[in-house]
């Protein structure tokens, strides 16, 4: 027998823990009485489902017992003092079982209570009108046959989303099934296209069970409104055969237009019209053509239909036939002086009129004849036809155009006689004659053969300036015309006709003249700087009239500015404050004679002694621009009487100077202290050499030397460091001697002496050291620059260590070392290059100059590549090449390059077998 259903077995527990309690209570209470019980008691189950009904006893030996319902049975379970049945296909809407035992001659019962319930499967809404008119109710009915209880279910009617009416049956009888919900509903606008639905919702919680929910089909409202108007039918009144007009039939107030239909026709053919909407607007456009089988009176109808209503519009149009009207010329195209006749005709019901004069009577032609001269080329002439048609004139016309051949004509109003343009911007150059038919032109130099490119844009040059010839032809003939074209352009001033610089020599005649090109002539005037007076004529050339001048030359197309300087030159002269005639030299003193002399060009100046203890001695001058170089103290200086000569160009002129000697008063011996020789000086690496900044008071003036630990200072072309020390300076006169210890300190621009990567071969992820060490002074401050995007760079307290831990693709590229001070800076750069499993290091060096050639610190890998085999590199500095050149290579020459071409890329590549590569680096 097969094994109890899961429902049973929860059965059979809770009718042995009742019999567990019945036993415990007969021992507890002898006295209690027997009791009958049926689990459930009440039952709540879906129509047509099954349920296990457990009746039980605490009788401790019944003699019989039963289950009674007139429900189908499927299955029975037995003990002592219970039973348990299945119960299969429950339909009736509400059943009572009871449960009865036998127990000491009395009967035991328990009766129990069961109800169907049926979920809402099927939510019937009821189909809605077709069309709905706007404003007007319609009923919205919902069916939800079967579903129940009654009481337990709830039905709304929804507009999409939106609930317009919930009901609940609360109240109803148990036993009742089935529902409907009945709304009226305002039919509105919005409605159009709106979904109406019904739900139904099955509440069985408070039983113990769920919701239950099911909706009906969604069904669409079409709403719409149409006005009562009749469209408004546009038509015209006429219509010629063959001819075709637009007719438009329009209405207003309805929705939704897109739904509403238009018929269009012509008697009996129907129209194909365009519609267009706008809003509640409706227009429709058709072309009517007319042809010669619809002449005479017809109806246009318009209706326009919506939601099964209609609404029309008629109109009446005539068709009728009016052939336009024809106009002939014997000879369209007639040589000038001849005789041409011009004919009008229309149909036979047409009155025609030639320029003006109408024909005797309708369908007969007009006629004109003329004698055709120049002044006839494209005479028009016009022809008017006119026709009634059912009450209205209409009329139509025609035209024709007259040619006249006649020989070429150059008028000056189409082709002047002469061209004035400004250069520069483009023109179109036109003359242009007169004739039929219509002439070609001609313009060209009669000297040089140039041509004039007519008619078309182009930049003005002077160039094009000059008198053409202009030939017309045509097969009537030619005309010949002499034009001249003048080009104008704005000043200008050239060092040939007004130069820069003018010298004038005093007290000749001269005159300020710059000439300028310019088209007009410009005229020219030139201004003295700071006044106002044009300078004109020739002058009397005086110092005075040295000076800045301002030429501006203007014509009608511009002006042009040009300064001028004049220099007036003259001869040399002496005055007596700046060299006097009678002088004394103080011995010991350090002062020389002063003699300037005025002059232009700048006079030389000697003085030479005439008598005496001083004939033909120089007499040693002070200089206007005093040079270091020059001796400024004159050691020994004879009296006596000097002739001075200062001479220039311009000429020369001579004064008489006497020169007297005497002695200083009070010698003294050599001093020197702080102020005059400080004890500490500094120099600078590369500079010219100097003389120690020392000198020493004294009478007559101390001679100071200064020596090296005791030895002359050697010679050099440039400072260097070797200059540095400790140096003796000795002061030497007549009365004594002084010395004083000078401490020299050189200082010199950094130079990143070595840049070096510990180790030389990194896999990724690991760690790796660049080392920069520098020599400067004062001390360098070192800084880096590391690749983009490089990230764990650790630096040391003074910089000169970077460390990267973790080494990744991003910290590869190229870093750099920076040593500055205030002398300069100067920079190497090393390149870490990941490329297969290792990191590949490779290291130049920036703007070092001569100095890091001097240091000579090199640094080094060794490297085995597909281009160099076994052979090596040289990294030169930032400031050379910047390539790699491989040395002693067996295979790639001298190609590959620092910055790692294709080549550096397959060396970097470890083989298979786990072979290692290096690279050897050294500063060029």
């Amino acid at each position: 027998m097969p094994g109890p259903s899961p429902g049973l077995r929860r059965a059979l527990l809770g009718l042995w823990a009742a019999l567990g309690l019945g036993i415990l209570g007969l021992s507890a209470v002898a006295q209690e009485p027997f009791w009958a019980d049926l689990q459930p008691r009440v039952a709540l189950v879906e129509r047509g489902g099954s349920l296990w009904l457990n009746c039980s006893t605490n009788c401790p030996r019944p003699e019989r017992g039963g289950l009674e319902t007139s429900l189908r049975r499927n299955g029975t379970q037995r003990g002592l003092r219970w039973l348990a049945r299945q119960l299969v296909d429950i339909r009736e809407p509400e059943t009572q079982p009871v449960c009865f035992f036998r127990c000491a001659r009395r009967t035991l019962q328990a009766r129990g209570l069961i109800r169907t319930f049926q979920r809402p499967d099927r939510v019937e809404l009821v189909p809605l009108p077709p069309w709905q008119p706007v404003g007007e109710n319609f009923t919205l009915s919902c069916r939800v046959p079967g579903a129940g209880p009654r009481g337990s279910l709830t039905l709304t009617l929804l507009r999409g989303a939106q609930e317009l009416i919930r009901r609940n049956f609360a109240g109803e009888p148990p036993r009742a099934r089935g529902a409907v919900l009945t709304a009226t509903v305002l039919a509105r606008r919005e409605d159009h296209g709106a979904n109406f639905s019904c739900r139904a919702e099955l509440d069985l919680r408070p039983h113990g069970l769920g919701l239950f929910e099911n909706s009906s089909a969604p069904r669409e409202l079409r709403t719409f409104a149409l006005s009562p108007d009749s469209p408004r039918l546009v038509a015209p009144r006429l219509l010629e055969v063959g001819s075709e007009k637009p007719v438009s039939c329009s209405l207003d107030g309805l929705f939704p237009a897109t739904e509403a239909g238009v018929y269009l026709a012509l008697g009996d053919q129907r129209l194909n019209p365009y519609v267009t909407l706008e809003g509640d607007a409706l227009m429709a456009t058709a072309t009517v053509t007319a042809s010669a089988e619809q002449e005479g009176a017809r109806q246009l109808v318009c209706i326009v239909t919506l939601g099964g209503e209609s609404r029309e519009a008629q109109e009446n149009l005539t068709i009728y036939s009016f052939p336009a009207p024809l106009l002939n010329l014997s000879d369209p195209n007639a040589p000038e002086g001849k005789m041409v006749i011009v004919t009008c005709t229309a149909g036979a019901r047409a009155l025609v009129t030639l320029e003006g004069i109408p024909a005797a009577v309708p369908g007969q032609p007009a006629q004109l004849q003329l004698n055709v001269t120049e002044n006839d080329d494209r005479r028009g002439f016009f022809c008017d036809a006119t026709l009634e048609v059912d009450g209205e004139t209409l009329s139509k016309n025609e035209s024709a155009e007259l040619r006249v051949l006649y020989g070429p004509r150059l008028d000056d109003a189409d082709c002047p006689r002469s061209w004035t343009w400004p250069e520069g911007p483009e023109q179109t150059l036109r003359c242009e004659a007169r004739g039929n038919p219509a002439p070609s032109v001609h313009c060209a130099r009669p000297d040089s053969g140039a041509v004039l490119a007519l008619g078309l844009l182009g930049p003005v040059t002077r160039a094009l300036a000059g008198t053409y010839r202009c030939t017309a032809a045509n097969a009537q003939g030619e005309a010949v015309k002499d034009v001249t074209l003048t080009v104008e352009y704005a000043p200008a001033l050239d060092s040939v006709g007004c130069p820069e610089q003018l010298t004038w020599l005093e007290g000749t005649e001269a005159s300020l003249s710059c000439v300028a090109h310019g088209v007009p002539p410009p005229n020219v005037s030139c201004v003295r700087s700071g006044e106002a007076k044009v300078v004109e004529g020739l002058l009397l050339v005086a110092r005075e009239h040295a000076g800045t001048y301002r030429c501006e030359a203007t014509n009608a197309r511009g002006s042009a500015a040009k300064n001028v300087a004049v220099t007036v030159e003259y001869g040399p002269s002496f005055d007596e404050l700046s060299c006097p005639s009678n002088w004394t030299w103080v011995q010991g003193s350090g002062r020389l004679f002063t003699c300037e002399v005025d002059g232009k060009p700048e006079p030389s100046v000697e003085c030479v002694g005439s008598e005496g203890a001083s004939e033909g001695a120089v007499l040693p001058l002070a200089s206007s621009n005093p040079n270091p170089r020059d001796p400024s103290i004159a050691s020994d200086l004879t009296p006596g009487i000097y002739i001075c000569n200062a001479t220039n160009r311009h000429g020369s002129t001579v004064k008489t100077v006497v020169v007297s000697a005497e002695c200083e008063r009070g010698p003294a011996s050599p001093q020197m202290d702080e102020s005059t020789c400080p004890s500490h000086q500094t120099w600078l690496e590369g500079a010219k050499p100097v003389a120690l900044a020392c000198t020493a008071r004294g009478q007559p003036f101390p001679q100071v030397h200064c020596s090296r630990e005791g030895a002359p200072q050697p010679e050099r072309q440039r400072v260097s460091r070797e200059d540095a020390g400790t140096y003796l300076c000795v002061a030497t006169n007549a009365h004594g001697t002084d010395s004083r210890t000078i401490t020299v300190g050189v200082e010199y621009r950094p130079v990143v002496a070595e840049l070096a990567a510990s180790p030389s071969s990194v896999r990724p992820g690991g760690n790796f050291t660049l080392t920069c060490r520098a020599e400067a002074w004062p001390p360098a401050q070192i800084s880096w620059r590391a690749p983009p995007g490089a990230l764990n760079i650790g630096l040391s307290s003074n910089n000169s260590t970077l460390s990267v831990a973790g080494a990744m693709g991003s910290h590869g590229g190229e870093y750099e070392c920076a040593a500055t001070n205030a002398h300069g800076r100067h920079a190497r750069r090393i390149t870490v290059r990941v490329a297969g499993p290792w990191l590949w290091i490779a290291v130049g060096g920036a703007a070092g100059g001569a100095a890091l050639l001097a240091a000579g610190a090199g640094l080094a890998f060794y490297v085995q590549s597909t281009a160099c085999k076994k052979g090596e590199y040289n990294v030169q500095e930032a400031e050379s090449s910047g390539e790699a050149v491989c040395l002693n290579g067996a295979g790639g020459g001298a190609g590959g390059s620092a910055e790692g071409g294709p080549e550096a890329g397959a060396a970097a590549e470890s083989p298979a077998g786990g072979e290692v590569f290096a690279i050897q680096l050294t500063s060029a």
